[in-house]
């Protein structure tokens, strides 16, 4: 799969010569060279690695006014001829024709590009150029090309300049039927009031063709696939049909067919990918639709920006379509703003439109301007394309003939075709660099950027092939010519020591045998291909291990532990067993032998694999346990993925076929596993990933071996995000590692930073719940102490209760009024809670669980986990405090009001003896407010329980709505509301007596306990001070007057203690805050009170720091004394 990486780079274009639009009027990416039309030029470039414009043809003015600007064109398949039809009708003929010039990079560096000369060769005037008809693109084959004109007509042109005119008339509307064997297609033409059209026959007699158009409907659009042999029609009104044509290419009329209209009516443009056989179709609305040209053209999805905020006003109709070369994914352009690339199972891999999130009500329309950095193809996107190997999309801005954006795209080892790659390492390659998925740590999971060495990407660019070894720490890549390897641990890189042992190779594919690399390697001398065995320590030819000839080129192949499977067109099977004698050491001379045990040939008329895995034989735990795992049996089974997205199981022993499922885009086998022993998925046979996200497949040993079981309703959480793509697994950590795109903005550069972000998710919830529908006990519970230190481990144990309850609520909904057997046999809701009980997680789950449901079912829940009164006992013995609070809600519902403020009352003892003044502030909260509310009704709070629950277990967002909470007093305050304050008084108290100043302040402020009312209640008892001395040296020790956070303390306390006018608390904490503005207003009223206190701090020797306080507060009382005497 494509996911965007770095910036996005410009190519500058030559400015045209005062066109009428600013528009490139062609585009498209062949043989690594780019072919821009402009209104009055033509570039070409190269698309390789270095961009380097290689020529260009400039019309001159007076050929501009005489035969008007370019308009159409089109570049003939082998590179040669460029059409171009100007807007007044004229036909011009280029030849694109190489220098001997070679290209230096740097001045220097000598490449393999040469300059090129663009001339005209034919300048002839169309005949339909005075019937003012405007104009569809154009089509072509090798010999011939095709446009469409706005009266319904389409002209055949040769690239020699003979023209064909063909006219299609009649109505529009089709009835059509299947084939009847005869050869042509029958079909029913009429107009919409039920008349008859008639056919037509063409002005050259024999051309006689059976299309039926309306003759108020022009074309605007034709899409012509060679490989297909279908021709895809567009017309003005929105209406889509498909031609099939012959072998005979577009020279004759006769040999395009019409076979089948389309459903959509809005349709605007539409781009065919041959491979799968998926036609993209484009609307006005916005929106991309997908058509199965092997079904019937049946629809079978529709992706647009719709989830993600964007309607069409803000994006404007489908502009332009274009599929990744090897059809997997599509880009989408639209007309008035962005592009995204999408997979073909709807998952969004990249967008230059900001993210704004799902389902949001608005969509910010955001207007560039000069001086604001701006989202890539603000203005819309005109027309794109794929290089040949997908790394790079280029796009011209709507209304922008000034340059082109090149997008980095980089592609995900999915393990199709001849090059192989393990689950376990998540690797991303582009055309120079390796983008590495660091799963060390899963909590943060990380890309890292491998550069390939410059000596060997300079001579063998780009990247063609990856595969990584199946411990995930060995990666074979491979360029243009020869293969390097790499090693994870050491961070070194092995390349061959002979260049030109180097460039005899020309990599088809790549595999990992052990410690054995394979190449599959084209012979290009003599168009054959062979398998050469490489052991991973040198890459010479003298340690060339085996030469295997091909019979030709392989399609398919894979490898399980020493079997080898390629596959060949059509369908034939070839599996080889692979023996090494001797050490795979520099030190020996090991030797490799390559014997034939299975050979098949397949005759199917489904379309051709993708890819093809062995399936190792399913065997009993203990079987598994028992049996010798180093010993080797052939594998019987292997599975299949087809080009369109077939999965099925394939019987090696019977050659007999089994349709698993379909849409399936990557799959993943992880069964066979043995030699991992905290291998969290060894339950699994595979994986499957598609458009209904992931399906699990597990092994039975029953009649039927492999059951499916899709998690969608079960277990939505394996619905990935549309925009996470999944690379791969990390079986020690039961995730499924994917990768989303982000955006990085920089004031300094004018696009942003396209940045791939990997995601995990867990499937360990999946598992768990599979062994225990197969009543696998001790299995889910030795495979849960597995994972218990893994990351997340609490989640999954929270998703696994959460998804069981959910459908065993589900069932009981029903069943309800079905009169069912009663089954006394333990239901699945009790083997999960019976697990999760083995862990400490235990009451943290279920409550959190209970928090997510609705509470009228959660006397279901509870008679399967446990009365609530005895998990909340269980968590005040343990002190999970805030554990226990949460169960405070649950109590009420199911046990009463009466059970629950008991139980609120002797946790708020418990908070408060271990100084948890927030929770016991939550707690006071929750005590008064219910104190009311019970003391009013009757009834019971559920419709305030989710908001009840939340600040419990979100303290922080709930503070504000306690104001009605500060006062606990009423006229006649309940016993109920009496308990709350007699505690809190009596632990204010405890507090207060031991001077406990800083414990103090914090219960205060979390309580929101009444410190003034007490204060003035306690002035003579627990608050009062024996002396100065003593209380300001205690106080002192108590409060740590070094630290900010004491500083605070004694400031509200110091507040507090004024609003009651408490002189002996004033006086001390002033003089510990030296606050002298305080004590000069105490004294200057009171100049006893000074003498005692002055005579206090000298006679002390534990005062001295305060001397300084004591000359500046004499220095002022002296000062307002002789003031006052004059």
């Amino acid at each position: 799969m494509y996911m965007a990486y770095g910036w996005p780079q410009v190519i500058p274009l030559e400015l045209p010569n005062c066109p009428s639009t600013q528009k490139i009027v062609y585009f498209k990416v062949v043989n690594n060279l780019l072919l821009v039309v402009a209104p009055t030029h033509i570039e070409l470039w190269t698309s390789s690695q270095h961009r380097v414009r290689l020529g260009k043809y400039k019309r001159d003015v007076d050929s501009i006014q005489k035969e008007g600007e370019n308009l159409r064109a089109v570049w003939s398949p082998d590179t040669k001829l460029i059409a171009v039809l100007t807007s007044s009708f004229y036909l011009h003929i280029f030849k694109v024709q190489m220098t001997e010039k070679k290209i230096y990079v740097g001045g220097k560096q000598p490449t393999d590009l040469f300059l090129s000369n663009i001339y005209l060769v034919l300048s002839e005037q169309v005949p339909f150029a005075n019937k003012n008809l405007t104009m569809s693109n154009f089509v072509c084959d090798n010999k011939h090309l095709l446009i469409g004109l706005s009266d319904g007509s389409l002209y055949n042109i040769s690239w020699k300049a003979f023209l064909i005119f063909v006219q299609f008339c009649g109505a529009f509307f089709l009835d059509m039927l299947p084939n009847d064997g005869s050869g042509a297609n029958k079909l029913s033409n009429h107009y919409s009031n039920g008349s008859t059209a008639r056919g037509v026959q063409m002005g050259d007699g024999p051309n006689h063709i059976n299309h039926v158009m309306s003759q108020t409907s022009g074309i605007v659009h034709l899409e012509f696939s060679i490989p297909l042999r279908s021709l895809f029609v567009l017309f003005s009104d929105g209406e889509l049909i498909q031609c099939s044509v012959s072998k005979r290419g577009l020279k004759h009329a006769e040999s395009v067919i019409v076979e089948k209209r389309f459903a959509s009516s809005e349709a605007v443009c539409a781009s065919v990918a041959p491979d799968q056989q998926i036609l993209a179709v484009g609307t006005t609305k916005g929106a991309v639709e997908l058509y199965d040209l092997a079904d019937s053209a049946s629809l079978i999805r529709s992706v647009s920006l719709h989830d993600w905020g964007y309607s069409v006003e803000d994006t404007g109709p489908v502009n332009c379509i274009a599929w990744t070369p090897d059809n997997s994914a599509f880009a989408v352009g639209w007309k008035l703003r962005g592009l995204s690339v999408w997979s073909v199972s709807g998952c969004r891999l990249m967008s230059t439109i900001r993210q704004i999130g799902l389902s949001s009500v608005s969509s910010p329309v955001v207007k560039p301007t000069e001086d604001v950095k701006y989202e890539p193809m603000m203005g819309g996107t005109s027309l794109m394309h794929w290089d040949e190997h997908g790394y790079r999309l280029y796009a011209i801005e709507e209304g922008s003939s000034e340059r082109i954006i090149a997008f980095s795209f980089g592609k995900c080892c999915l393990n199709r075709g001849v090059s192989g790659t393990t689950y376990v390492r998540q690797v991303i390659y582009g055309e120079d660099r390796l983008l590495i998925v660091q799963s060390e740590d899963t909590d943060e999971l990380k890309i890292l950027h491998l550069n390939l060495p410059v000596s060997y990407i300079l001579q063998n660019w780009p990247i063609l092939h990856v595969a990584a070894s199946k411990d995930g720490m060995y990666l074979a890549v491979a360029g243009l010519h020869g293969l390097i390897l790499y090693d994870i641990r050491l961070k070194r890189w092995r390349v061959f020591g002979d260049v030109t042992q180097e460039q005899q190779i020309q990599c088809r594919g790549l595999l990992w045998l052990g410690k054995i690399v394979v190449v599959c390697n084209y012979l290009e001398s003599s168009d054959t291909y062979e398998l050469l065995f490489y052991p991973r320590y040198h890459l010479d030819q003298s340690s060339l291990l085996y030469r295997k000839p091909l019979l030709t080129k392989p399609m398919v192949m894979d490898v399980y532990q020493d079997y080898l499977l390629v596959t060949y067109r059509p369908f034939d099977v070839h599996i080889y067993h692979v023996k090494i004698t001797g050490e795979l050491s520099p030190s020996s001379s090991p030797d490799l032998q390559l014997s034939t045990v299975r050979e098949l040939s397949i005759m199917t008329a489904k379309s051709h694999p993708a890819a093809i895995h062995f399936i190792p034989d399913q065997l009993p735990h203990d079987d598994m346990s028992r049996s010798d795992v180093s010993s080797n049996h052939e594998p019987s089974k292997c599975l299949i993925l087809r080009m369109n997205g077939d999965l099925s199981l394939l019987d090696l022993d019977d050659g007999r076929e089994r349709e698993l499922t379909h849409s399936v885009e990557l799959f993943w086998v992880t069964c066979g596993q043995l030699g991992e022993k905290t291998n969290l998925i060894e339950e699994v046979s595979w994986l499957d990933y598609g458009h209904r996200g992931m399906q699990v497949w597990y092994p039975s040993l029953g009649a039927d071996p492999f059951k499916q079981e899709d998690f969608l309703q079960l277990d939505p959480e394996l619905e990935f995000d549309r925009e996470v793509y999944p690379l791969g697994l990390l079986p020690n950590a039961g995730v499924v590692v994917g990768v989303s795109q982000r955006m990085s903005f920089s004031a300094c550069t004018e696009f942003p930073c396209f940045e791939p972000s990997p995601q995990a998710q867990t499937i360990l919830h999946c598992l768990l719940r599979h062994l225990l529908q197969r009543d696998k006990r001790e299995e889910a519970l030795r495979l849960a102490q597995i994972s218990a230190e893994k990351p997340h481990f609490s989640h999954c144990l929270e998703w696994l209760l959460f998804t069981v309850f959910d459908a065993e609520i589900s069932r009981q909904y029903s069943s309800k009024n079905q009169g069912a057997l009663a089954n006394h046999a333990p239901s699945l809701l009790e083997k999960s809670c019976d697990l999760i009980r083995n862990f400490p997680e235990y009451y943290d789950v279920v409550v959190s669980v209970a928090r997510k449901t609705d509470g009228r079912h959660w006397a279901d829940l509870f008679s399967a986990a446990g009365r609530s009164t005895e998990l909340f006992d269980e968590c005040v013995q343990q002190r999970w405090y805030r554990t226990a609070a949460c169960y405070i809600l649950v109590i009420a519902k199911l046990e009463g009001p009466a059970v629950s403020q008991c139980c609120a009352l002797n946790l708020l003892q418990a908070t408060l003896n271990e100084s948890l003044y927030e929770l016991a502030g939550e707690l006071v909260r929750f005590l008064l407010r219910s104190g009311r509310e019970y003391e009013h009704s009757s009834t019971d709070s559920e419709r305030d329980s989710p908001r009840l629950l939340g600040y419990f277990l979100f303290p922080s967002s709930f503070r504000k709505q306690s104001n009605d909470a500060k006062s606990p007093s009423s006229k006649e305050p309940s016993a109920h509301i009496t308990s709350v304050k007699n505690i809190l008084e009596s632990h204010a108290s405890y507090l207060m007596s031991g001077k406990e100043l800083s414990e103090l302040v914090a219960f205060v402020k979390g309580t929101q306990f009444d410190l003034v009312e007490y204060l003035q209640r306690e002035r003579y008892g627990s608050a009062r001070l024996e002396d100065f001395a003593s209380g300001l040296e205690m106080i002192g020790q108590k409060l740590h007057m070094g630290t900010l956070q004491s500083r605070l303390d004694a400031e509200f306390l110091l507040a507090n203690m004024c609003s009651v006018k408490f002189k002996e608390w004033i006086v001390v904490l002033a003089t510990l805050l030296r606050r002298s503005e305080v004590l000069y207003d105490l004294f200057r009223h009171n100049l006893q009170l000074w003498k005692a206190y002055s005579q206090t701090i000298q006679a002390h020797e534990a005062f001295t720091e305060y001397h300084d306080l004591l000359e500046e507060l004499d220095g002022r009382l002296s000062s307002t004394a002789n003031t006052e005497g004059t």
